[in-house]
């Protein structure tokens, strides 16, 4: 009896050459415009951080990227300087299933965190690594190598075969308030339906959604 030999369908035939460039081609304006245009605000948030709160400004973290590639994410510092170091000392206390973490009433987020959160205004400094091709604007969020290192299954790992993003189906349908199987289970319908189209639609839902502010922690 011969024994099977599992796959995993990286893309399809949607993801060719010229949508591609369609693609970092959008990312990298849109990214651009917005850092200029978004850099009152990025001091603003900057001068709230470092008023509040002892510690960087920015928040750095080694996420697993295209093709299993590392890179370091950046965002707007939303919790204690040592937040990493205090992680075991709360991890019981996860309130979602599968291998992520989250916690609704952190105690590591400062108050200037917990509105940044809200509003994802902590979200903006990802602009830097969409400009340096890092991510882009859509595609599934970038994980901790702490949460990868617990995936168990073979088609939870699809979604390193594109590009990681800021925003998401899961971005857009309820973020924290979706379970782990779920999330994943979006990330390949987007992977497996994605065009300019629907990144184009999942752009413009994401505004209503920040506004929102649903499945924020």
């Amino acid at each position: 009896m011969r024994g099977t030999i599992g796959t995993i369908t990286l893309h399809d035939e949607s993801w060719n050459a010229w949508a591609f460039m369609i693609k970092r081609a959008t990312d990298v304006m849109v990214s651009l415009l917005l850092l200029v245009g978004l850099a009152p605000l990025f001091l603003m948030i900057a001068l709230l951080i470092k008023l509040t709160s002892k510690g960087p400004v920015f928040f750095r973290q080694t996420r697993m990227g295209y093709g299993k590639r590392p890179f370091e994410i950046l965002k707007f510092r939303t919790m204690v300087q040592d937040a990493e170091r205090l992680m075991s000392q709360i991890e019981h206390l996860n309130e979602t299933q599968g291998p992520t973490f989250k916690l609704k009433n952190d105690p590591r987020i400062t108050p200037a965190g917990r509105f940044l959160r809200k509003t994802s205004l902590d979200e903006i400094p990802q602009l830097i690594n969409v400009l340096i091709g890092d991510m882009s604007l859509v595609g599934p969020r970038p994980l901790p190598l702490r949460d990868y290192e617990g995936f168990s299954q073979d088609w939870h790992r699809r979604r390193f075969s594109v590009k990681p993003g800021i925003t998401c189906l899961w971005q857009i349908m309820g973020r924290s308030s979706i379970g782990f199987d779920e999330w994943m289970a979006l990330d390949m319908r987007y992977i497996d339906q994605w065009s300019v189209w629907l990144d184009i639609k999942i752009l413009f839902q994401t505004i209503p959604a920040v506004f929102r502010g649903s499945g924020a922690v």
